[in-house]
């Protein structure tokens, strides 16, 4: 599950991915083969930690089991 980390909140990306040029046709980030697609990769803080991206837009989007 993809979600977006905004300060203190956790949004999902619908109430934001909708608004971007670089989302799919349904509002969604771009999301395949275990890769955010439109955005870049950041690195982990810890092994156990969840994977982290940051979008072209400048959100944190982290994809959690």
């Amino acid at each position: 599950m993809l979600v977006i980390l905004m300060d203190e909140q956790i949004i999902a990306p619908r109430q934001v991915c909708q608004s971007c040029l670089l989302a799919d046709k349904s509002g969604q980030p771009r999301w395949r083969g275990g890769q955010l697609r439109c955005g870049q990769q950041l690195s982990k803080l810890t092994a156990s930690s969840p994977e982290q991206y940051e979008c072209m837009m400048g959100f944190r989007v982290v994809y959690i089991d």
